[in-house]
């Protein structure tokens, strides 16, 4: 038998005769043939690999696929709550609207007798603008506070809008003058410009383009300021009348020392004092209080002294010192001094004898 670490043949002759100090680590060509060599098929390989993978727990798989589907279905339900949300909620994005075409009324007030004239300071001090203001300190805020959907800040910036363009409109001397409408172009909204710019171009009495239904302005052929001070009282208010809308109402009286114009070193003739009557109604978006602008809704002219006959639409044209009308106005008399809303009645009115100077 052969030892443990001989071939099956038995241990193989030594050729040399003598002690070969490799013998122990070389094979010879029997035992090589004797080898049994096993190699295991690609099935055989795949079945210990899956038997490898199939070994390990499952709960590990189990739980990440649970995750996974849980978190598809917070996506979907949290996507379906918003949908519903948006069509359940009544405060939905207001949608983008152009601004309206500004209506103008205007009345202009008749005297029933000649203009009174004087020194400017003798016929304010008798008139009823003896203790309104002077400029745009007639034209206060009042006291205000946050709406639903607005901060008081928000309504603070509105009603400064507002009564920048009455003081750009109604008070600059420059658009009094004729000489310039810029001041309260720079705050009209960018929709009604185009209504704007065709009322002072060409100017028409018919509701809609005519330039003294937008602002105070007088011919400097025939109409000079007699004193730069204009005497002004009225009020402003505010109300919300939309989640993105704020309305701002002016009502004020403008009274005007007026002269005739001249030419040269010509002499100046008396003063005399010629009111205006505005009401105005603003509309404010955000974005006209981010854009520092205003929209104008309607504006209610009745100015006096003044001719019934005459073409306010471009300019007022004022009765002077010592002149009068035949024409006759609405029999109802109209106060321009008198507070709250104008009552328009008619296309023409009669100066109240109370709103001329009581010499």
């Amino acid at each position: 038998m052969a030892g443990r670490g001989d071939p099956p043949e038995g241990p193989a002759p030594d050729p040399g005769g003598g002690e070969d100090e490799y013998r122990s680590v070389v094979f010879d060509e029997s035992f090589v043939r004797a080898a049994r060599l096993q190699e295991f098929s690609a099935e055989e390989r795949m079945g210990e690999h899956s038997q490898a993978v199939r070994s390990r727990p499952t709960w590990e798989a189990r739980s990440g696929s649970r995750q996974a589907v849980l978190l598809v279905l917070l996506i979907l339900l949290a996507f379906g709550t918003a949908i519903y949300l948006g069509v359940r909620n009544p405060y939905q994005p207001p949608v983008d609207q152009r601004a309206e075409p500004l209506r103008i009324t205007l009345v202009p007030l008749a005297p029933q007798g000649p203009v009174a004239g004087g020194q400017p300071a003798q016929l304010f001090a008798h008139s009823p603008a003896a203790e309104y203001r002077s400029g745009a300190a007639g034209i206060n805020l009042p006291v205000t506070g946050r709406t639903t959907h607005f901060s008081e800040s928000q309504v603070v910036s509105a009603l400064t809008i507002a009564k920048e363009y009455l003081v750009a409109s109604s008070l600059d001397p420059d658009v009094l003058a004729g000489e310039t409408v810029r001041p309260a172009r720079m705050l009209i909204d960018p929709d009604q410009l185009a209504q704007f710019d065709r009322s002072v171009e060409s100017s028409l009495d018919d509701g809609r383009h005519a330039v003294s239904g937008w602002l105070v302005r007088f011919d400097p052929a025939k109409v000079a300021l007699a004193d730069s001070t204009v005497r002004v009282q009225g009020t402003l208010r505010f109300a919300e009348t939309g989640t993105d809308m704020l309305e701002v109402t002016a009502d004020h009286t403008f009274t005007y020392a007026l002269r005739p114009a001249t030419s040269g070193a010509g002499p100046v003739g008396q003063a005399s004092l010629y009111t205006v009557h505005r009401e105005m109604h603003f509309r404010l978006d955000r974005e006209d209080l981010r854009m520092h602008r205003v929209e104008l809704l309607t504006s209610i002219v009745q100015a006096g002294p003044q001719a019934c006959g005459a073409d306010t639409s471009g300019s007022l044209r004022p009765l002077l010192a010592g002149e009068r009308t035949s024409s006759s106005g609405d029999p109802a008399v109209t106060d321009p001094y008198a507070t709250g809303r104008p009552a328009v009645s008619s296309l023409c009115g009669t100066l109240a004898p109370s709103a001329q100077p009581s010499l």
